[in-house]
């Protein structure tokens, strides 16, 4: 995602965007070293969409599918009324992630990502109202 990015959703008539999986790239994110640049050396064809880990359909970095012995490219459905999450989080080394990737370069502050976010957002929004 970029702050172009969210420009654009709300020039097409969204309400509002959000953004969430840069954020999981920084350094005050509570999250593995190996989560944090998979994200930085992924893009959206490296996303999985899948019921399959809580049974709610939702995007995962592949490299995560992989690492826990499965196939990304040959998930079955699951059965959401089967499932039992007791004792477990089914989603620790399964890791989530939306497809706005790309343009994470590197792991860094999460202030700077804030300030590039609103740079990029201003940027954008001044060519809308040129235009």
């Amino acid at each position: 995602g970029t702050g172009a990015g969210v420009v654009a959703a709300v020039a097409a008539g969204a309400d509002f965007a959000y953004v969430g999986s840069p954020f999981i790239a920084t350094h005050e994110a509570d999250a593995s070293d190996e989560y944090k640049h998979a994200i930085v050396d992924g893009a959206a064809d490296d996303i999985v969409y899948s019921n399959l880990f809580t049974g709610v359909s939702g995007n995962y970095l592949k490299a995560s599918v992989r690492n826990a012995g499965l196939d990304p490219d040959d998930l079955p459905e699951s059965d959401p009324s089967a499932m039992d999450f007791s004792g477990s989080k089914a989603w620790k080394d399964i890791w989530g992630c939306g497809q706005g990737i790309k343009p994470v370069k590197t792991v860094g502050a999460t202030g700077a990502l804030v300030d590039r976010y609103v740079s990029e957002y201003e940027a954008a929004r001044a060519r809308v109202a040129a235009a």
